[in-house]
């Protein structure tokens, strides 16, 4: 088992009964009992998360030999991460004689990387999937295809796998496709830190990634926030020394301790998967006997298409609300459930009772309306930077998306900073529920 340098120094900081004249301000009391007596700052002892040389880079080093390949933590989740490991493809990009990035990306990114295009200031160029905006099927031969016809080669493949309705790229095959041209391969892994611990690793870092980030917190037994950072090992030596500055540009200065606490702890606590994933696996068979249909093939999550059952998504996950079985996401196609080693058996039984309980109605034939590649009038930076205004999606038609303001769960924009908004993302944008954007002033 791992050492826990960061959760054994707040255990003994807390039960030495100092005299706490530093921050945070509740000086280790309230109500919140032991769990406030190990959020500190930065005390002598305690490191220091973007200049660690201390128990944080100990615990670095551990997380780092546990994934095999560099590895940094984030409490502010894989936003800061994805922002990171942009800046670092950015100077990739320069070190490598491109003195202005291209990311080929999947369309659908999280806004954390659209933030990333308006500070970074990086060009994209967009590879659109299926019909669902957050769903981006991508192929080994797409890639390829694409790589060798660019006449401007990108400095980047930029992929989200697992993507909100749990479908996993071929990572092995894109990276492969990826190297062929001298280009680097990023995932957003936001939602598939267990990957790693698959009877056989399926996580992007095994299979041929350059970077990826990932959000502890999703799946393994971590806090709201924790996040990595994976950097491979081969890359160059002043790539990876950038990591901590990159991390320390886009990041607060007061990390917090309790999720550093439980990024430590995650690194001694991680166990066989094998009981949860046959469990899973049970219940999406359930589920399918129902007669309701499924999408994704990631191993711990199942996403329901209850449409053929009579329901939207977001009637399902209300009837599920009601019944004290809370869903990650819902949307008018699609409610999706996630689970994890600490699933217990009596959860995954009473979510099948739940849904066999639901009777059965008349399918609908409703689908998402669909929408061409919009059109750029100006880059994602250019965007964000101007003056802009809130209107209602209504009056938005033939008017410039300043920044993204989609809420999260999912966080993944239908247009995107720049963009024109047309009469059919309009159309778009109102059937998920969108009923205000901001938009570039005229």
């Amino acid at each position: 088992m791992m050492k826990t340098p960061i959760y054994d120094f707040l255990k003994r900081y807390n039960a030495s009964d100092s005299v706490r004249l530093h921050m945070p301000g509740h000086k280790g009391k309230s109500a919140l009992g032991e769990i406030t007596g190990l959020d500190i700052t930065e005390i002598r002892g305690a490191d220091s998360l973007f200049e660690a040389d201390g128990i944080i880079s100990e615990s670095e080093r551990y997380a780092s030999e546990l994934y095999g390949c560099r590895t940094f933590y984030s409490t502010e989740g894989s936003s800061l991460a994805i922002k990171a490991m942009l800046h670092l493809a950015a100077l990739f990009a320069k070190e490598t004689g491109n003195t202005r990035p291209l990311i080929l990306a999947g369309r659908n990114a999280h806004k954390a990387f659209l933030s990333a295009a308006a500070l970074i200031d990086f060009d994209v160029e967009w590879i659109y999937g299926s019909s669902s905006y957050l769903s981006c099927e991508i192929k080994a031969t797409d890639i390829e295809a694409r790589l060798a016809s660019e006449k401007r080669r990108p400095s980047a493949v930029y992929l989200t796998s697992p993507d909100y309705l749990g479908n996993v790229a071929d990572i092995a095959g894109i990276a492969s496709a990826c190297h062929k041209y001298g280009v680097l391969l990023l995932v957003d892994n936001a939602h598939g830190a267990y990957l790693k611990f698959l009877p056989e690793s399926q996580h992007p870092m095994d299979l041929g990634a350059d970077m990826s980030a990932a959000s502890a917190h999703k799946t393994l037994p971590v806090l709201t926030g924790g996040a990595y950072l994976h950097v491979k090992e081969e890359l160059s030596e002043s790539i990876i020394k950038q990591a901590k500055p990159a991390l320390a540009l886009y990041g607060s200065t007061s990390p917090s301790y309790l999720i550093l606490a439980s990024l430590d702890l995650a690194n001694s606590s991680t166990q066989s998967l094998s009981e949860i994933l046959c469990q899973a696996a049970f219940l999406k068979s359930k589920i399918s006997e129902l007669g309701i249909s499924t999408v994704g093939n990631e191993p711990l999550k199942i996403t329901l298409a209850p449409k053929s059952y009579g329901y939207t998504g977001e009637q399902l996950g209300a009837y599920l609300e009601g019944v004290g079985v809370i869903p990650e996401f819902c949307d008018p196609d699609y409610t999706v459930i996630m689970i994890s080693e600490n699933t217990s058996t009596k959860d995954i039984l009473r979510t099948q009772s739940a849904l066999e309980a639901l009777p059965r109605k008349a399918p609908i034939n409703e689908l998402p309306p669909k929408m061409g590649a919009p059109r750029v009038a100006m880059s994602p930076r250019e965007a964000v930077f101007s003056p802009s205004e809130s209107v209602t999606t209504s009056e938005a038609e033939g008017r410039i998306l300043s920044a993204v303001t989609v809420g999260c769960p999912p966080a993944v924009p239908i247009v995107v900073s720049g963009e024109i908004i047309s009469r059919d993302a309009i159309e778009v944008m109102n059937y998920y529920g969108i009923n205000r954007v901001n938009v570039v002033k005229k």
